[in-house]
């Protein structure tokens, strides 16, 4: 029985994340599984870090780690892979959009993959965040090819050791398709699960930010050039 290292980024999440963990907490131990919770908390303004800090002292196996400022998403999923120390890492967002007892269609599927990507079978978002995707997903697969039908999906599961051969560098919303792309490339198995997508009916979205879609851009740019690099140096190798 492999060991499950549970990653939720969060910020400014105060109004979800006891919620959140209490709801990981509770399947996790229902798993049966060797596991720990680490909550990243990236440079909230809020009570986030408050309350994880109270969280920590009573629900099992929950470790925090925070930073200031804010990184970004792809920052927070960064320290908190460096933070995971179980076999497999399963990453999901405090803003209680996905239902985390789906997690069992992700470990149903991991003996036949190295990474598991969710897919929201029924998005709850609003158009232009739906326009978005759609656009970010075509343009991507024109540069990489078929990673998985819902790129950005923040539910996913895979083997911590693909960590050792994938440069992450992105603190943005770029890291989904970084670390996709770079795994296929490397010839990595990628599965795909529907999952459930909820409306966000507590605080607010940064995916949607005018600056954050711009610099996804421009680091997809760099990373299609960076990944030649890569691929063209092991093969010397």
């Amino acid at each position: 029985m492999p060991s499950l290292s549970i990653v939720l980024p969060a910020y400014n999440e105060e109004e979800n994340v006891a919620s959140a963990l209490e709801e990981v907490s509770t399947v996790a131990q229902q798993l049966g599984m060797d596991y720990e919770i680490i909550l990243v908390n990236d440079g909230s303004a809020d009570r986030t870090g408050d309350i994880g800090r109270e969280l920590e002292q009573r629900i099992p196996n929950l470790r925090l780690v925070e930073h200031y400022p804010n990184r970004g998403y792809g920052g927070s999923l960064k320290a908190g892979f460096a933070a995971a120390t179980k076999d497999l890492i399963a990453f999901t967002p405090a803003d209680k959009q996905f239902v985390f007892g789906e997690i069992t269609r992700f470990l149903a599927k991991i003996d036949q993959a190295d990474i598991v990507s969710g897919y929201r079978a029924n998005r709850q978002d609003s158009l232009v965040r739906k326009f978005n995707a759609f656009g970010w997903n075509t343009l991507v697969r024109i540069l990489f090819g078929y990673l998985c039908r819902d790129i950005d999906c923040g539910f996913k599961l895979f083997r911590r050791k693909i960590l050792e051969r994938i440069n992450i560098v992105s603190n943005g919303a770029m890291i989904d398709t970084e670390f996709l792309a770079g795994a296929k490339a490397r010839d990595y198995r990628i599965a795909e699960v529907p999952v459930t997508h909820l409306p966000r009916v507590a605080g607010h979205p940064t995916g949607a930010n005018v600056r954050v879609i711009v610099k996804a851009f421009r680091d997809l740019a760099r990373f299609r050039l960076r990944l030649s690099r890569e691929l063209r140096a092991e093969r010397r190798e």
